[in-house]
């Protein structure tokens, strides 16, 4: 017969090893939230936070960092304000440790010293008339979840483009290419998906990185035919690209897809998880359990993604818009599928910018590639 002792003493030790495995478990489901919970519209943990120094006329000063450097224009975000910044002004007048860029507009709030902000790639908030003087039409697609909301701009041309946004902004983001659109004459439906403010929410309240969030996009192709368009493209960022994906490989009207436009595409949901874990200070050790844990409340399957993503069955021309110094999607993965089809893939890089804000970085240079990948298209 086992002693008293010894048999407290297992005891113990397995008590010991389960609240171990217990709080391992809660760690891994809290670092997974970093890619399923990602709330609409807030910037990513990668996006470090600034602090504004202060303003002035068409200017604003700013902590200096990589961030606060990049070239370009963005949205200004912070806790009830919203603003528009454009390059930076190396020829203000500055501290060593700030950064002068012009502020183009305040657009939400106010913004004073001290206050702690964000650069997000949304540079718009409202709706397209509000943003940008663009008469819309507030349309309604059924999805499968239910009603789901979107701005449908008109145009002349029976080619249109769906636009989808991705991680960390709503359909307010692909604003940005909305008045380029608009002069190419092409209708564009940007489209709110499960989770979005005004949409269904997806049943377990979890971001699923695109692999059922597709469906609505699918939905968004027949709402499209269903009133005219005689084919689309899509348009996706970051985890709406892998939408994109998603929708051209199995959607029953992918016969409809004429091209793809993939800026900064999530191809690899895992490691954009353990990127978006690991910016809010999850131990590399616990990186593998945020995987795991991701996939057993959600059902998420890498496969599924890759073959969505395999070279092999891509069928229509594609744009890839991505940046080698990207840190939540691998750049490398954008490179490697334009090297294996390079029939179909044409890949533009764009250096000094972060996830999603390929636009950002370059206004001008992205909307030539564009215009010259979708002329043949319309």
């Amino acid at each position: 017969m086992r002693p008293a002792k010894a048999t407290a003493a297992a005891v113990t030790a397995v008590t010991a090893a389960l609240g171990t495995a217990a709080a391992a478990i809660a760690a891994g489901r809290f670092a997974s939230d970093a890619a399923l919970k990602v709330p609409a519209g807030r910037p990513l943990p990668t996006d470090p936070r600034l602090t504004v120094h202060a303003t002035a006329a068409g200017r604003i000063s700013l902590t200096r960092a990589l961030a606060s450097l990049r070239p370009g224009t963005y949205g200004l975000s912070g806790d009830g304000t919203h603003a528009i910044v454009g390059p930076v002004l190396e020829s203000a007048p500055h501290e060593a440790d700030t950064v002068v860029r012009r502020l183009e507009a305040v657009t939400h709030g106010s913004l004073g010293p001290g206050d702690r902000v964000r650069l997000t790639p949304q540079v718009h908030i409202g709706d397209p008339r509000a943003a940008l003087g663009i008469d819309y039409e507030d349309v309604t697609v059924p999805g499968e979840l239910g009603a789901l909301p979107a701005w449908f701009v008109p145009g002349a041309r029976d080619t249109w483009v769906i636009t989808v946004h991705g991680l960390g902004t709503t359909r307010e983001h692909p604003m940005v290419v909305m008045d380029f659109l608009r002069r190419l004459r092409v209708p564009v439906l940007d489209l709110a998906y499960r989770g979005d403010p005004g949409a269904p929410r997806s049943p377990d309240g979890l971001g699923h990185l695109g692999e059922t969030e597709w469906r609505d996009v699918d939905a968004a192709v027949r709402h499209a035919v269903r009133h005219g368009a005689g084919r689309v493209v899509l348009h996706g960022w970051s985890t709406g690209a892998a939408m994109c994906l998603h929708t051209a490989a199995h959607s029953a009207l992918r016969d409809r897809i004429s091209g793809l436009v993939l800026d900064s595409p999530v191809l690899n949901w895992e490691t954009t998880l353990r990127a978006l874990a690991g910016a809010r200070r999850t131990p590399g050790p616990l990186l593998p359990l945020a995987v795991r844990a991701a996939q057993g409340r959600t059902g998420l399957r890498g496969d599924r993604l890759r073959e969505a993503a395999d070279p092999a069955t891509l069928r229509v021309p594609t744009l890839v818009v991505h940046g080698p110094d990207d840190t939540v999607a691998p750049w490398a993965l954008s490179r490697r599928l334009a090297e294996q089809r390079p029939d179909l893939v044409t890949l533009h890089p764009v250096p000094d910018a972060p996830h999603g804000a390929m636009w950002n970085a370059d206004p001008a240079g992205y909307e030539e590639v564009l215009r010259r990948f979708l002329t043949p298209l319309l």
